[in-house]
């Protein structure tokens, strides 16, 4: 039958010491190992979340070399366990040294069981909830949300739900939102919940090809239409035949070439430059801008019928700062990703950094966002990234409404949507940021109408 206690390894090479603390902690399964061999070996057949170092391990028990290199391999195998460092050499320079090389804590000997055993105990308990909240986060992230997206907010939620509404209709879709909310994204998700699936999901950002090229981008030529024109090519409408072609920035096509575009809409054919043959095409098409394509066709600047063609289905897309919460779960997501891909010791966000990352505006969203983290995962000292490591200044204060209640409810709701993302969706967890009982929390939750 397995043990239910907690696993905890105690590395000691004080054989007396070792049956002291073997003693002491009856309410673990104890795991007992006297060098770093012995201890390395523990660490990989056990698995113990916690374990107590003394840093005077043999071959050298006077000093602290072989310590240190044992708590190195321990957290280089499994970066969660939770060292708990004992030393009488040079306590306070060890203490340093051990805490930035990745120790949970550390202890002066010699030795007070009783405060030794609150520290393991927390050291437990911690470990039990990073993997609750991992378990949760893997959870979320790997739940069906449309395309991949990593948001915990009503707002986001509703948009994902509206595209998979539309998805299966065969109509054109038009994303309005500010520049890195997730345009393309959805667009891939929309396509992958589409019949269409199966077809090729082609992007090209409108905006970035010169206005010279951009006929030939979207249609393709004919072999000698130009000069450089040296085969004949499809255009992206050609590629997406049967899938989806995604225009992002559509806001940037030029008059003469919207007429273009509107033919094929209207008639779903197409002729590349040069040619005279009329070429059937099933495309369907999905575009996006930031701009305020209403002004456009007011002022002009884009034709307001093929606005309405494009525009069969129109979804705006919250900006980052509109989603409350969603800025903790990218920002632990990406972390995640660069810390993985760069290989480095960065583990988690300091709680200056959790408190910058929920108070910044975004005004680049999702992209700035990434950006930042990927930035503080290169300039990060430590395992921890802290708020000077993402170089966020504190955000001005937000206007508030007069009315008390209001203001109160605004303020409640944030908080609240704030806790849930930090903590990944644990209620328990979310009442400790809150400092309220679940109960209280439970009735706000109900009261304000959130999710976990």
């Amino acid at each position: 039958m397995t043990d239910p206690r907690p696993k905890l390894l105690i590395v000691e090479d004080d054989a007396g010491l070792q049956r002291q603390l073997r003693w002491a902690y009856d309410g673990y399964e104890v795991l007992v190992a006297g060098d770093r061999e012995s201890a390395i070996a523990q660490l990989r057949a056990e698995e113990p979340p916690v374990v107590t170092l003394d840093l005077g391990l043999p071959p050298d028990p006077d000093g602290t070399s072989e310590g240190f290199a044992t708590l190195e391999t321990i957290l280089s195998l499994k970066p969660d366990t939770k060292v708990i460092v004992a030393s009488g050499h040079g306590a306070h320079e060890s203490m340093l040294k051990a805490i930035a090389l990745g120790a949970w804590d550390f202890y002066q000997k010699p030795i007070d069981i009783d405060a030794l055993g609150l520290i393991v105990a927390r050291a437990v308990h911690v470990h039990a909830l990073e993997a609750e909240n991992r378990r949760l986060s893997e959870k979320v992230e790997a739940g069906a949300v449309l395309g991949g997206m990593i948001t915990g907010s009503p707002e986001m939620l509703k948009v994902t739900r509206t595209i998979e509404r539309v998805a299966g209709a065969d109509v054109s879709v038009m994303l309005l939102g500010a520049s890195g909310t997730g345009k393309e994204l959805l667009a891939r998700g929309l396509h992958q919940a589409s019949p269409r699936r199966k077809g090729a999901f082609v992007a090209i950002n409108c905006a970035a090809i010169p206005e010279t090229l951009l006929e030939s981008e979207l249609f393709g030529h004919e072999k000698g239409a130009f000069t450089g024109a040296v085969k004949t090519t499809e255009g992206k409408i050609e590629q997406a035949n049967g899938g989806t072609l995604f225009l992002d920035e559509v806001g940037d096509i030029p008059l003469p070439l919207q007429v273009k575009l509107l033919r094929f809409l209207q008639e779903r054919v197409i002729e590349r430059i040069g040619g005279r043959k009329p070429i059937p095409v099933d495309t369907r098409i999905v575009c996006a801008t930031h701009q305020d394509v209403d002004a456009m066709v007011a002022d002009g600047r884009f034709r307001e019928d093929l606005y309405y063609r494009l525009a069969e289905i129109v979804v705006r897309i919250p900006s980052l700062a509109e989603r409350p919460g969603d800025a903790g779960l990218l920002a632990r997501h990406f972390l995640r990703k660069h810390a993985e891909a760069m290989n480095t010791g960065v583990r988690q966000f300091a709680p200056d950094a959790l408190a910058a990352i929920d108070a910044w505006n975004w005004p680049g969203n999702v992209r700035e966002l990434e950006n930042r983290i990927k930035r503080a995962v290169i300039m990060a000292d430590g395992k921890h990234v802290t708020a000077a490591d993402l170089d966020l200044k504190s955000a001005d204060a937000e206007a508030q409404p007069i009315n008390l209640k209001a203001a109160r409810e605004i303020a409640d709701r944030k908080a609240i949507r704030h806790a849930l993302a930090r903590a990944e969706g644990n209620i328990s967890g979310t009442a400790r940021l809150l400092g309220i009982s679940r109960p209280t929390l439970y009735d706000l939750m109900k009261a304000y109408d959130l999710q976990p």
